[in-house]
């Protein structure tokens, strides 16, 4: 696993281009079913894929922290608003609260989170594979295939499959 995750930035890096133009058509053309079909392939990937084997998300990201993630993570951590703020979070450029550094501050060297029933809502829905309206966050997804291996496979799956469909139809 290690060796494919060390792999996926230029894994990513290579196919960014086509990524990229698939999808600029998805967005203008989306199956019907997609939003299935992207809840299928999530589902599959993940029942293969192990988070705890790998947790290069929580080892190079970090999630936005929306206003209900810090009272509910601060009150978790018996810490006051301003005190888990100042201690751990930082306002971006476009002013979203995210981790003052990677990798995050609750994740264990055994790859477990601290704070797993309290995480971020963005950490719950990561890597957003099986998110609605799924192609309307195709830059969110061609960051997230340099970083986690099951959107990477996720993605190429989808991809594979589409055009499948595409052939399949032009032969009717």
């Amino acid at each position: 696993m290690q060796g494919f995750i060390n792999q996926l930035p230029k894994l990513a890096k290579d196919k960014h281009n086509e990524n990229k133009k698939f999808f600029t058509k998805l967005k203008k053309k989306p199956p019907k079913k997609l939003d299935q079909m992207m809840q299928n392939f999530h589902d599959e990937e993940f029942k293969r894929t192990d988070c705890l084997e790998c947790a290069n998300c929580c080892k190079t990201t970090g999630p936005l922290f929306t206003d209900k993630d810090v009272e509910r993570i601060a009150k978790h951590l018996k810490m006051k608003l301003g005190q888990f703020e100042s201690q751990y979070l930082r306002r971006d450029e476009d002013n979203d609260l995210v981790l003052q550094e990677t990798p995050c501050a609750f994740l264990g060297a055994d790859n477990y989170c601290s704070i797993y029933d309290v995480r971020p809502k963005a950490c719950g829905e990561y890597p957003h594979t099986n998110r609605k309206k799924f192609q309307q966050i195709s830059d969110l997804t061609l960051k997230n295939v340099a970083i986690c291996p099951a959107a990477y496979n996720i993605v190429e799956k989808m991809k594979a499959s589409i055009d499948l469909e595409h052939k399949s139809n032009r032969r009717v």
